[in-house]
């Protein structure tokens, strides 16, 4: 932003070197994300990509033994960390802070082909705190990996035309795909832009033919790639319903009321018709058009899903904030706001991190330990006590089958609530064809020993009545209350039974 009384610190930044800027958004993402690290599980869906990720290392290739409703490259990048550092959900966490610092730092790069340095290094540092903060995305989202193959990827394109950069745009953007399929739309919007400014912007046909062709086989062998293993192995029918037709069915069977959607959708409205209006963005510039092409994308797919998670947004704020960077940047009053005021801002705004770090030093003196929650201390306490865990049901918690080298009784219970996702059931042709089935046999046939659930909650979402009162009721009568450790309560299957 360009502040009149910051000539300093815009000259500070304008001689920082590209190694440095990357240290500086390193730093500050560590900073913020680093007492997370010791917490068992943020976000459920991180420990279900962990999950799968250490069966890959053990051999098992994504939905062959645990099953989610990702592409492979998402679980890949777990496998890759668990495979080197053995289970630790520490280094993950680590993993997952050089990703939000290389998604920010190609915001930046992204920022300074076409605006000045100190804008896009603000951009940069924004982009960290609204990667790590305001909700359950401390933990390594698959939004997190696939900004920070995608980011790069749209910067290479805005930065260079020749056939070997956007081969190379093609893979990234081949690998985000294949880790979040929904950016397909941004991806093949992206593609379409591009064959209108190589032919009607810059009219030069041979060049764009060649550069969108490289593009494209780019995307499509990243994507062949992915696959090959399930060919190989005679899966390719798993991969196909697993990779493209859960995914869709799932956005089908999950749609809510489009009021939900509303509120992001009319604030970007007015964002770009104020924008406009008042001729704060250069609309004609091919960056500023490729951002906005992508940023349509990523919408249309929210508008597809029929929601909007908060870890979602991930997947909008390294392109969007370079926008409204620009635009705050030359409206008057946000000029004579004081520099420090702006950094004030930026310090008070981790309250999360602040809050965590001073959680788990208390923890540390109550315990000894920094690492803390029920996917730690249960698993501890069932080894403690020589419980036998062979054969062991986690409705919440179940980053504790890692610690236990244990699996999830089905495919359908690697995600908990999977168990009533029976839109996904044909996707890994599971021999059970509903919700309430699948309950069944986990618990009448499968018969866990052990059952792990979150203390006076719902077990299931409170909107799944008949599975809920299922269980409960069948918990009642063929269980005991083993113990309650913090927030987890343990039941152990009566004998006999």
């Amino acid at each position: 932003m360009n502040f009149k009384s910051n000539g300093h610190i815009a000259y500070v930044i304008s001689n920082l070197t590209t190694k440095s800027i990357l240290l500086v958004l390193f730093a500050i993402s560590l900073f913020i994300r680093l007492p997370f690290f010791f917490r068992d599980y943020i976000d459920r869906d991180e420990s279900t990509f962990i999950l799968i990720g250490q069966s890959w290392v053990e051999g098992n290739l994504p939905y062959t033994e645990l099953w989610d409703v990702k592409p492979p490259l998402t679980f890949l990048f777990f496998t890759v960390v668990l495979a080197i550092f053995k289970k630790s959900i520490l280094m993950i966490r680590l993993a997952g802070t050089l990703l939000v610092a290389l998604s920010s730092f190609y915001t930046f790069k992204l920022g300074a082909t076409f605006t000045n340095k100190k804008i896009a290094f603000y951009s940069a540092i924004v982009c960290v705190l609204l990667q790590s903060l305001f909700g359950s995305i401390q933990g390594v989202m698959s939004e997190h990996i696939a900004m920070a193959l995608f980011m790069p990827g749209i910067y290479v394109i805005a930065k260079y035309r020749s056939i070997g950069y956007y081969l190379f745009s093609g893979f990234l953007l081949g690998a985000a795909l294949m880790v979040k399929l929904n950016l397909a739309y941004s991806v093949l919007l992206v593609g379409l832009y591009l064959i209108y400014y190589y032919v009607y912007v810059q009219k030069n046909v041979n060049q764009g033919i060649a550069n969108i062709l490289c593009y494209g086989i780019a995307i499509l062998t990243v994507i062949f790639f992915s696959y090959l293993p399930y060919h190989l192995e005679g899966l390719s029918k798993l991969w196909w319903n697993s990779v493209i037709v859960a995914p869709l069915d799932y956005a089908e069977a999950r749609r809510y009321a489009p009021l939900k959607l509303a509120p992001t959708f009319i604030i970007l409205s007015i964002f770009f018709f104020v924008s406009s209006k008042l001729k704060l963005l250069d609309f004609h510039n091919k960056t500023t058009q490729l951002i906005i092409i992508a940023l349509i994308g990523v919408l249309y797919s929210f508008y597809k899903a029929g929601r909007i998670n908060s870890h979602y947004l991930i997947q909008l704020y390294p392109l969007l904030v370079i926008l409204v960077s620009i635009c705050l940047s030359k409206i008057a009053l946000f000029k004579k706001i004081p520099l420090k005021i702006y950094i004030v801002l930026i310090l008070l705004s981790p309250l999360e991190a602040y809050n965590e770090y001073l959680s788990i030093f208390q923890h540390k003196l109550r315990t000894g330990s920094f690492f803390n929650g029920e996917g730690i201390t249960v698993p501890k306490y069932l080894l403690k006590n020589n419980i036998d865990t062979d054969n062991i049901l986690f409705t919440e918690y179940h980053i504790g089958y890692l610690a236990l080298g244990a699996t999830p009784p089905t495919k359908a219970s690697t995600h908990p609530s999977n168990i009533c996702k029976d839109e996904m059931f044909a996707a890994y042709e599971n021999p059970r064809k509903t919700k309430m089935q699948e309950l069944r046999y986990i618990m009448e046939n499968i018969k866990p020993k052990i059952v792990v659930t979150r203390s006076g909650k719902s077990i299931f979402d409170p909107k799944q009545l008949l599975p809920n009162e299922y269980i409960n009721t069948y918990l009642r009568l063929n269980y005991q209350v083993l113990d309650t450790i913090e927030k987890a309560t343990i039941y152990k299957r009566l004998e006999g039974l």
